[in-house]
């Protein structure tokens, strides 16, 4: 299987600007971003040891679990961006955040050389965190493809699953794509960007292109882009499809379920989304306008309160 367009992305992103230091504070407290009331709040940066593998997380709050899982060549802040502002207001919620192998904080492995094992390590890390505990996910474009791999090994301990721009189809060439459209353009501001492998990334991957969604792109996107390990996940590119069906459910899922597609996605579409309505009864299943792959950012207001109201039926079932 080729290159994907957004590990084509990272590598240049890689390649023109030098990656972030590491730091070595993991495993302490410490105070994170502001919440959206505007309060402080201290979460925990952790790590645990999985195959072999330092994962690196973070836990918010406390409560449900919640288990959140990010998208290729990213790291856990391009959710974390997206998804604190959901729980402003809502207790008892505890959020787990965590760098898949290759990405943010967790390094590689030569015993990962698929998805097949990105899942055992997702598995092995709910396992490790919260033994035995029911808990939810949420996953994003391949992080969703994984949830999915979650659902069928673990469907009897899930509250709830949450998919936003998931992967469907592992192949690209068998998805149903729109083609790539730009909806909103302030091209005042991107004539003010300049050039260079960010602003080609940008315009590559959004449909709404103007100071707002660009801030959020360099503050929650190019870090785990930058970061990214490059040549340890194109191993995962050559063996990207999970070798079952993660669909072919024991069993129909009953919890609620959320998924979210964006009608301009050029990635992974929406025609392939709908087609798993059937298979989750429970489910709310919206496509967005004005949303491509970037769809947490690009229509963060109806992500918020969808995923929101996904909370609150998770709730009402627990």
């Amino acid at each position: 299987m080729l290159a994907t367009r957004r590990s084509a992305i990272a590598a240049a992103l890689v390649a023109a600007i030098a990656a972030e230091p590491g730091r070595s504070d993991a495993g302490k407290a410490r105070l994170g971003e502001r919440r959206a009331e505007g309060a402080e709040e201290v979460f925990e940066e952790r790590q645990v040891v999985v195959k072999g593998v330092p994962v690196h997380y973070e836990s918010r709050g406390s409560g449900r679990a919640v288990v959140m899982i990010h998208g290729f060549t990213l790291d856990r802040r391009s959710l974390v961006g997206c998804m604190e502002p959901v729980f402003a207001g809502k207790d008892g919620w505890r959020r787990i955040y965590f760098d898949l192998p290759g990405m943010g904080r967790t390094p590689g492995s030569g015993g990962i050389a698929s998805s097949d094992d990105m899942l055992d390590v997702v598995l092995g890390f709910i396992d490790a965190v919260i033994p035995g505990q029911r808990f939810s996910v949420v996953g994003q474009s391949y992080g969703g493809y994984l949830a999915r791999g979650v659902l069928a090994r673990r469907a009897a301990r899930m509250d709830g699953m949450a998919l936003i721009c998931p992967v469907v189809v592992a192949e690209r060439a068998k998805r149903e794509l729109p083609r790539h459209s730009v909806v909103i353009t302030d091209q005042a501001f991107l004539a003010s960007l300049g050039g260079g492998a960010d602003v080609e990334a940008f315009i590559a991957n959004f449909v709404v292109q103007n100071q707002r969604t660009w801030q959020r792109f360099q503050a929650e996107l190019v870090p785990g882009m930058r970061r990214a390990d490059q040549a340890f996940l194109e191993s995962i590119v050559r063996r990207y499809a999970l070798s079952f069906d993660p669909d072919a459910l024991p069993g129909t899922f009953t919890a609620p379920v959320l998924v979210l597609s964006g009608r301009q996605d050029s990635d992974v579409g929406y025609r392939d989304q709908w087609r798993m309505s059937e298979r989750f009864p429970r489910a709310t299943f919206a496509m967005l306008d004005r949303a491509g792959h970037g769809l947490a950012i690009e229509q963060a207001q109806l992500l918020t309160g969808l995923a929101g109201e996904w909370l609150d039926r998770v709730a009402e079932e627990t």
